[in-house]
């Protein structure tokens, strides 16, 4: 709700655990409450922008409207919800067409057609060359400079300096190739080349020994 002409979409999983009716039923019910949800915070923002106008003291309020106005400036948009079937591949792919179909309208997104420069594609297939590597471990975390002495031992990619690399890595993290979590300190210098593992890794820490911590929940 913060971020300027952002889209939702929203996605509905385990059908295969309802019936037809009932899958109708729930989309209808969600998609419901996502309306009722943004309408509530329209009306929210109007009476606290309401407030701050009409206060007395209006002039010491000046920071907190002008937040106000920005957060009422930004429109979210709610495509409408896909369930899904995990459990079938076919369901799955549908999904992924849905979400192509969306990504290419430019009504929805003005901005999507944007040209990268060659190199970003180059970093891209070096990166999953040395992922498909037998040398990398099966963990695939990787310091991030031993990642770019690894990428830049490649003839075509010698000229590549830290500061770009860095740039494509953020895109490769944003599109989910890669995980690089710059803005932890304790992380900065690590990146993760198979993010299934780390998925696979957080699975283990909530679910270890978990019914019997809520089990102490008084």
């Amino acid at each position: 709700m913060r971020v300027p002409n952002s889209v939702v979409l929203p996605v509905g999983t385990h059908v295969d655990c309802c019936t037809e009716e009932e899958v109708e039923e729930k989309k209808q019910d969600i998609m419901g409450k996502v309306q009722a949800m943004l309408e509530e915070r329209k009306r929210n923002l109007a009476h606290f922008i309401n407030n701050l106008e009409s206060s007395e003291e209006s002039e010491f309020y000046v920071d907190q409207w002008d937040r106000l106005k920005e957060m009422e400036s930004c429109t979210l948009t709610i495509l409408n919800l896909v369930p899904v079937n995990c459990t079938d591949y076919g369901d799955i792919k549908k999904l992924e067409t849905t979400i192509l179909e969306h990504v290419k309208n430019e009504e929805t997104f003005p901005n999507v057609i944007r040209v990268l420069p060659p190199v970003y594609k180059e970093v891209e297939a070096a990166i999953v060359d040395i992922v498909q590597s037998e040398e990398t471990a099966e963990h695939g975390m990787m310091d991030l400079n031993h990642l770019l002495s690894e990428i830049t031992r490649r003839e075509y990619l010698t000229h590549l300096g830290t500061e770009l690399f860095q740039d494509i890595l953020r895109y490769l993290h944003r599109i989910g190739l890669i995980i690089w979590y710059e803005e932890i300190k304790q992380l900065e210098s690590t990146v993760f080349l198979r993010p299934a593992f780390l998925i696979t890794m957080f699975k283990i820490l909530v679910r270890d020994r978990l019914v019997q911590q809520l089990e102490n929940i008084s």
